[in-house]
């Protein structure tokens, strides 16, 4: 690829993507319904005596996604050291195209877009550690929270509807099964990425692949720990949200039902920015067997969405408006 082409892609990609996402963004803002149902509830909440509340949610979404810069720095480290804040806008980049692709697939791309040319693809192949570590912890704290919920939240009055008590043990079973594998896998990693390459045709593509070998132990619970630790912030969040839209739940309660849903939002595949319908179905389900306050509920889930999603993606297409893919002159 000669210099002049480098040149023209590197001014042309960034815009190029900042419309599409901006459009993107704007389009489905626009269509959704619960958001403008929800809209007069937030701004009379943003107005309360509770406000304060959401500014604390507010700084809390920026240390759930500096804690994801902070595990981005350790994971791609061994291929490239980059600063916090390095680290913080290619988080936010990611957000933004992860927002716009099912399951956030173009989520590490354009995080490691921001890495030099030779270590992008590396940069990809290396996230898979921290999406597994969040994946594990988010299944662990779901198949707790599904138990607690299974003994001490459902009874004759309360079930969940169209969810028998028999489904919910076999769903229980099978994310319990789903946790023992993946974390077999995380924690085996090198070894299993050295069975691969005798294969002939995954060998051609080593240099890409062979940092996960030197993976260390204590790297992959550092990632664990902090992606426990954006958990708890989540979780936080929600329980600050509640209480702004007056929904009352025993904090215990609370923690459980939420869980259950985030378990639920990674089990199913979807586009994240289409999502705040399905989350707005999902927090009925959950958190009406415990509250009447279906307004509340709906305005929780069109907050959390817009204050962790939709705002940190804006914040990402401003980074991406600047995105050059060839560093080197």
């Amino acid at each position: 690829m000669t210099k002049r082409t480098k040149n023209l892609l590197n001014y042309l990609v960034g815009p190029i993507l900042f419309i599409w996402l901006s459009w993107a963004i704007y389009k489905q803002l626009k269509t959704q319904t619960d958001l403008q149902q929800s809209w007069q509830t937030i701004l009379d909440a943003l107005n309360g005596p509770q406000n304060w509340k959401i500014v604390l949610v507010f700084f809390l979404m920026l240390m759930n996604w500096g804690i994801e810069a902070r595990k981005w720095q350790l994971q791609v480290a061994s291929i490239e050291t980059i600063s916090f804040l390095q680290s913080f806008k290619a988080i936010l980049a990611g957000q933004a195209m992860g927002l716009n692709t099912i399951n956030r697939i173009g989520e590490p791309a354009a995080r490691s877009a921001y890495l030099k040319e030779g270590n992008k693809i590396r940069g990809v192949v290396l996230s898979i550690t921290g999406s597994m570590a969040q994946i594990i912890v988010t299944f662990l704290m779901g198949t707790l929270s599904m138990l607690y919920m299974r003994w001490c939240i459902l009874n004759e009055e309360r079930q969940l509807e169209g969810l028998s008590v028999f489904w919910l043990d076999g769903f229980i079973y099978i994310i319990a099964a789903g946790i023992l594998l993946f974390t077999l896998v995380y924690f085996k990693l090198s070894g299993i990425i050295q069975l691969l390459e005798r294969i002939s045709w995954v060998a051609r593509y080593r240099f890409f692949i062979e940092k996960l070998e030197s993976v260390q132990m204590n790297e992959l619970v550092r990632l664990l720990s902090l992606s426990l630790g954006r958990y708890f912030v989540i979780l936080f969040q929600y329980l600050l949200i509640f209480q702004v839209f007056g929904i009352q739940l025993y904090w215990l309660d609370a923690f459980a039902m939420v869980g259950v849903m985030l378990t639920v939002l990674a089990v199913i595949p979807s586009m994240a920015l289409a999502e705040l319908g399905f989350r707005g179905k999902v927090s009925l389900l959950l958190f009406g067997l415990l509250s009447n306050n279906a307004v509340g509920i709906i305005a929780t889930a069109a907050g959390i969405w817009l204050i962790n999603l939709i705002l940190p993606a804006i914040l990402g297409t401003l980074f991406i408006l600047g995105l050059r893919i060839f560093r080197n002159k």
